[in-house]
């Protein structure tokens, strides 16, 4: 079965050379006596700790890299002149975060979230232990020096990349592994926008875990320490700064105004995940990475150099946008000396909110590592700022704060299909929940909105495409898990097509099962003969060496390929009163039958694998 490989030889990692070495014997010794002492739920809840406490410190240094190379680059550039280096530095950074990939991780390093569900799904949780370190080095160059990606993808990978990697030195099964890499994933989450409860609610909506006591304890664990590793290196507010939304909350007669903020941002999500995809997959067109390179990070460049808000993950901006501040539509820009008309105003507004994508997008075609998360909050928070801008020129009373809170947590709830991240995050970030039901109304609309045209989000469109997702239905997630070829089978006696009845019975008398393939002599199926067919001439010995088997034969009504889908296949076998099914290539070569029975028997086994109690 697919989850029975090797995947030592697929994936290596430093721990086939550290077993070989004599530490081998401790790690032995301290797995035996963990077993003997402490069961696998204690010992998970104290994984649990210990993961969330590195992905903690994964999230400090990720963002101190980030702020000191920022640092650098501001202490030494004469940014202050004008925005001429914004059409340079990105590409520097993506160049380092390239070359750093090519020589000295000798890996390609994919998109965060979508390569945890990619392991999750298909690689048995094993997560390539470069990620452990790789994606916070090349994002930390990328996004340092202005690239217009995120942290948050990365730092997932990383974190997922550490639980995966310590359930596998520990010898841990399938659930355990997947649940450190949730742990993991909620670790960073928490770490990052100090919310433990957004973090454990995204690992379960996002990361697809099964929901129980046994699965909520251990990201409870992992998000808190998480929380107070980050808290103790960054104090409190480590991207967002202290939000006060000026008011008690909201009034009834807002509802409406909530309800269209909820439909733009859902229109906007829909936007934001088809422009995405389609440049990406342009991208993949330009074989040449040096080509790429220049001319993404040119265009890059060329955007920055337009809309310097663009640049980097955008928090501070973020920030200016919640005290309903919005300089920055101007601040280094070629439009500075403009920043009291209305109409350019509005202009930059939209700009901000269509560019933005785009800006993500080229830097990720140019090499660059990153995620979406914080683009998908910045334009959030532009829409929430752009509205409220509208309201207040025409002098209609608003809380800009609140706008943009909104505008934030329908673009997590439309881009990434996680309503309830978007309605926690926020949550946590205001350390109340006076907004909860607007809240609550901007993410249902928003999500709704989405649903209306597309089915996956930005995350899951490729794995949901290639058939490799899993997602909260267990009985697709099951079929997706599920192949062809490991329930074939080939104990069939096969009858060459030039056979006679007298031929057959030396084939029956050996044969262990009653339906035969008839072949011709290149292998290909011509045909099948049920042994209760032609019982009857069987008996009749003057017919055995006259009669030939190829005209006694029947077409198959129903058949199936090696690489055929699984969901489909089912379906097929459920409305068919056929019992067994054969299988064969293009090109028309035998190569054996499933049976409703032995893929039924499959599904309970792949089934019994990947879910329940850890």
């Amino acid at each position: 079965m697919c989850y029975k490989y090797n995947l030592e030889l697929l994936f290596p990692t430093p721990y086939s050379l550290i077993l070989k070495l004599p530490t081998q014997k401790y790690l032995t010794a301290f797995i035996r006596w963990r077993h003997s002492h402490i069961n696998d739920k204690q010992f998970v809840y104290i994984l649990s700790v210990l993961v969330g406490f590195i992905s903690g410190c994964v999230a400090v240094i990720l963002k101190s890299l980030v702020h000191g190379i920022r640092h650098l680059l501001h202490v030494w550039s004469p940014f202050s002149e004008g925005n001429f280096f914004y059409f340079f530095l990105p590409m520097i950074g993506i160049a380092v975060a390239v070359i750093f990939m090519k020589y000295v991780v000798k890996y390609s390093v994919r998109h965060g979230v979508p390569a945890v569900l990619y392991a999750i799904s298909m690689t048995k949780g094993r997560i390539r232990w470069h990620y452990t370190f790789s994606s916070v080095v090349s994002s930390a160059f990328t996004v340092g020096f202005g690239g217009s990606v995120g942290l948050e993808g990365p730092s997932i990978i990383t974190g997922a990349a550490i639980g995966s990697n310590v359930g596998r030195v520990l010898k841990l099964n399938y659930k355990q592994i997947v649940l450190l890499i949730a742990c993991g994933s909620a670790g960073v989450m928490a770490a990052i926008f100090n919310a433990p409860v957004a973090a454990m609610i995204f690992a379960m909506e996002v990361i697809v875990l099964n929901l129980s006591l046994a699965t909520v304890v251990p990201l409870l664990l992992a998000a808190s320490s998480a929380t107070l590793t980050s808290y103790f290196f960054l104090e409190q507010d480590v991207l967002f700064h202290s939000v006060e939304l000026f008011n008690k909350g909201y009034e009834i007669i807002d509802t409406p105004t909530f309800i269209l903020l909820g439909i733009i941002t859902g229109l906007i999500s829909v936007y934001f995940k088809r422009i995405y995809i389609k440049l990406n997959t342009s991208f993949e067109h330009i074989s040449s990475p040096r080509r790429r390179l220049l001319v993404c990070g040119g265009l890059l460049g060329l955007l920055l150099f337009l809309f310097p808000a663009l640049y980097g993950e955008g928090y501070d901006f973020i920030n200016m946008a919640i005290r309903g501040d919005y300089s920055f539509l101007f601040q280094h820009s070629i439009f500075v000396n403009f920043e009291k008309s209305f109409a350019l105003s509005c202009v930059l507004f939209l700009c901000l909110i269509f560019v933005k994508v785009i800006a993500s997008s080229l830097t990720f075609g140019a090499g660059g590592v990153g995620g979406i998360f914080a683009p998908s909050l910045f334009i959030g928070a532009m829409i929430g700022l752009f509205i409220s801008f509208i309201f207040i020129h025409f002098n209609i009373e608003v809380n800009g704060t609140t706008f943009v809170l909104l505008g934030m947590c329908g673009m997590i709830a439309g881009v990434m299909h996680a309503p309830l991240t978007g309605i926690f995050l926020i949550a946590d970030i205001t350390s109340g929940y006076s907004l909860f039901v607007p809240l609550m109304v901007v993410s249902a609309v928003a999500y709704a909105t989405v649903r209306v045209f597309e089915e996956n989000s930005v995350y899951t469109y490729l794995l949901a495409k290639r058939k490799q997702l899993l997602t909260h239905n267990t009985d697709r997630s099951v079929l997706t898990i599920m192949r062809i070829r490991n329930v074939i089978e080939t104990n069939f006696s096969t009858v060459p097509e030039t056979a006679t009845i007298k031929d057959f019975v030396k084939i029956f008398e050996t044969a262990t099962r009653d339906i035969f393939p008839i072949i011709d002599k290149e292998g290909k199926l011509k045909g099948i003969i049920k042994l209760n067919d032609i019982r009857h001439l069987l008996l009749n010995h003057k017919q055995h060496e006259h009669t030939q088997i190829s005209s006694l034969m029947y077409a198959p009504e129903l058949f199936f390929a090696p690489d055929d889908d699984m969901e489909k296949v089912v379906e097929v076998i459920q409305k068919s009163n056929h019992y067994n099914f054969p299988v064969i290539l293009a090109d028309g070569t035998y190569v054996g039958f499933i049976s409703r029975a032995q893929v039924f028997s499959e599904y309970r086994k792949v089934s019994e694998f990947y879910s329940g109690e850890i």
